[in-house]
């Protein structure tokens, strides 16, 4: 072991080494490479405020603004660039290209065709068009796309953008085929796979990426949406916790979807807070805003936040039939039922959509609407097995399986219904309450009217237990119930109703069908009346019990 040197490890350090120990002041190129344009616009900043003010200390402000989602200040910036003397032409591209970002689409247009002929003029043009629905203009800058990745990137996207998912997957797995390094294409791939319901395939290409960026806003997000789809909210919750923890305050668009999606996560909670300022931010606040307000039962708000609103994607053609149907039946507005029955066929009839669940439960509720209720029953049952337990669908599916007169199964989806706010429908209760009586099962029927305070709902509800207990014969409940409706209402259609019960009653008791001692029920229920025929019965029933030995006191 050496416990002594003859020449020391280290000397005295030179000058020059000094030098090279001082901290290096950072470089724009730097900050650029690493992706941090809050450091990169921080620089250009300070050398801007040390007289350094030229257009291309202020292309690259615009520039690392731009990359940060700041288009706001962006289009500040360049807006000034172009009343520079000898700006470059390029720059009102870049212009267009931020006033696109800010939708504002009519001055992009107007912007990018003070610009030169390029790739990225012809691109910026592409997507206009589709914006104004412009197809010929689409199909004739499609023709000038190249077979280059940013062309071919940008053909992807507008394939996302007009529902064309599966193209979208063939255009970005070719060149991820071709640029292995492209990792942010997989966060591509899962977003089309997670349009297309295919949300567990989603997380696995998602994965990927977040091997490699486990801090991205956008790949966080799509795995916390994924487990909504797949588990529940407070699955996606959890994710979504990680996304606002890593995002920088300074990243808007980040703490806006977060904010949106948590919204979405936790059930409309705080939604009349958060969603009316992102209507213009985030595509989907004004379809999360309209669902809020259809779940709040405000049918009328629902309809003005989308009457204007011209559906280009299968959910919005689906909401808009939602919020017509709903109106429609909420108002007794035939127009609105036939539109909504429109837009409901149209989606369960385009071939993108005919097989997936959305586009069976469009066709059932489209049939619906035609009360062709045989029809509804094919394809809810093609997708019964992914709504065992979801309230909703059962609700419906009981109604097409009564409608149809299967009563005994439509009881059984009924009592399957947890939701206490569908339960006290008066919908609910009263196909409930008819099942019972074609099952032959009346006192359930009637244990259902007791139960409800005294409303015109209520009433309506003795009116179709009196009517349906008649039609079948189940003539003791029926006697009840039209007693009932003339104390309430002296209807003489119902004492014609209650003496038929009655006597329907009376004669069963004679055939041994019905016991010997409901006869004293019975006279006590048409003491209940004042007419002049009731003595005659009476006296003509006791003289059958007292012939019968049938005590009636």
């Amino acid at each position: 072991m050496l416990l002594s040197r003859a020449k020391p490890a280290t000397g005295p350090a030179t000058v020059e080494e000094k030098e090279k120990k001082k901290k290096k002041l950072p470089k724009l190129e730097d900050f650029v490479g690493a992706r941090d344009y809050t450091g990169a616009v921080t620089l250009l900043e300070f050398e801007r405020a040390n007289k350094k003010n030229d257009i291309q200390t202020a292309m690259w402000i615009a520039y690392c603004y731009f990359h940060l989602g700041d288009y706001k200040r962006c289009l500040k910036e360049y807006t000034e660039i172009t009343e520079m003397k000898g700006a470059p032409p390029e720059v009102w591209v870049y212009l267009g290209c931020t006033m696109f970002f800010l939708g504002m689409y009519k001055e992009a247009e107007e912007a990018c065709g003070k610009g030169p002929t390029s790739k990225l003029q012809n691109r910026l043009m592409f997507h206009l068009s589709h914006k104004f629905n412009d197809e010929k203009k689409l199909m004739s800058f499609h023709k000038n796309l190249q077979d280059i990745v940013e062309d071919q990137l940008s053909l992807a996207s507008i394939h996302y953008l007009r529902s064309h998912y599966q193209e979208a997957i063939d255009i970005y797995k070719r060149v991820l085929l071709e640029n292995r390094e492209f990792l942010a294409l997989n966060v591509y791939v899962a977003l089309c796979y997670y349009k297309l319901d295919y949300y567990d395939v989603s997380q696995e290409v998602l994965a990927v990426y977040l091997q490699h960026f486990p801090d991205s806003t956008v790949a966080i997000n799509l795995k916390a949406c994924n487990h909504f789809r797949l588990y529940n909210g407070k699955a996606a919750e959890a994710e979504l916790k990680n996304l606002s923890d890593v995002c920088s305050p300074s990243f808007k668009f980040a703490s806006d979807l977060i904010k949106h999606n948590l919204v979405v996560f936790r059930a409309g909670e705080s939604a009349l807070q958060v969603l009316p300022p992102l209507i213009d931010v985030i595509p989907e606040a004004r379809l999360n805003l309209v669902i809020y307000y259809l779940r709040q039962d405000d049918i009328q708000e629902a309809y003005n936040h989308f009457k204007d609103v011209s559906p280009t994607t299968p959910q919005e053609y689906i909401l808009k039939g939602v919020v017509n149907a709903a109106l429609g039946q909420e108002q007794g507005l035939n127009d609105h039922i036939k539109i909504a029955q429109q837009y409901f066929q149209l989606v369960g009839g385009s071939a993108s959509e005919c097989d997936t669940i959305p586009g069976r439960q469009c066709m059932a509720s489209c049939f619906f609407l035609l009360k062709q209720f045989e029809d509804v029953l094919i394809y809810l049952n093609s997708i019964k097995s992914y709504f065992y337990n979801e309230d909703q669908f059962n609700y419906n599916f009981g109604q097409a399986k009564a409608a149809t007169g299967n009563y005994k199964e439509a009881e059984e989806i009924f009592l399957m219904i947890q939701s206490e706010k569908m339960k006290a429908d008066y919908v609910y209760l009263g196909w409930l309450a008819r099942c019972y009586i074609m099952n032959r099962k009346p006192r359930l029927a009637w244990e259902l009217y007791l139960k409800q305070e005294t409303s015109s709902e209520s009433f309506s509800l003795l009116q179709l237990i009196a009517n349906d207990c008649y039609k079948m014969g189940q003539f003791y409940y029926s006697a009840k119930a039209f007693d009932v409706l003339e104390r309430l209402d002296p209807n003489p259609e119902y004492w014609e109703g209650k003496r038929g019960a009655c006597i329907g009653l009376f004669q069963q008791i004679i055939a041994g069908h019905e016991p010997r001692e409901t006869l004293r029920e019975i006279l006590a229920i048409l003491r209940n009346t004042g007419n002049a025929q009731v003595e005659y019965i009476i006296r003509i029933m006791k003289k059958w019990a007292k012939d019968n030995r049938v005590s009636v006191t």
